[in-house]
């Protein structure tokens, strides 16, 4: 009888071990290791829509604003986004690696798209008060995207950020 019980239960525990489900230990490939840029600034080009003063320009108004009231913007300008299919998957992971390993911890980020036609900005839960999504929606629209469809990107930008900076003051 014990070695009928033997043979049952190790008939029930051998193919467990055979069928048993374990962790693979998975590495990331090296295109989506290297896909965010080193540093950052307040604003990042990296599409080439905007000239070096419009650059400048735009640091400077964001560098004071971030001393007088310590809210963070950064502005990212790409032509892609993979190995990414969503605009907004890329814009939280870029969010997510500002934070962790570059330690900027941005306000508000701004990622813009002149290839894929798309505008994504991230707002901190901290600034909801002042500034909700649908207002931020709203500003989009009113302000950055009438410039866009005139191919003035820069203006673009620059009238969006004058009055998100309106609403956060």
């Amino acid at each position: 009888m014990k070695k009928i019980i033997l043979l049952v239960t190790i008939a029930l525990l051998l193919p467990a071990s055979f069928f048993a489900q374990t962790k693979k230990e998975t590495q990331s490939s090296p295109e989506t290791q290297n896909i965010f840029a080193k540093s950052y600034d307040n604003v990042n080009d990296f599409e080439k829509i905007l000239s070096p003063t419009q650059i400048t320009t735009l640091n400077t108004t964001l560098k004071t604003f971030e001393k007088r009231r310590l809210y963070k913007f950064i502005i990212v300008t790409t032509s892609s986004i993979k190995p990414y299919t969503d605009l907004y998957e890329y814009s939280q992971n870029l969010d997510k690696y500002l934070n962790s390993s570059l330690k900027m911890q941005p306000t508000i980020l701004i990622l813009l798209s002149k290839e894929l036609r798309q505008i994504q900005i991230l707002g901190e839960d901290s600034i909801r008060y002042k500034l909700s999504d649908d207002q931020t929606k709203e500003i989009i629209s009113s302000f950055a995207v009438p410039e866009f469809k005139k191919g003035d990107y820069y203006k673009g930008l620059e009238s969006a950020v004058s009055e998100l900076i309106k609403k956060l003051e």
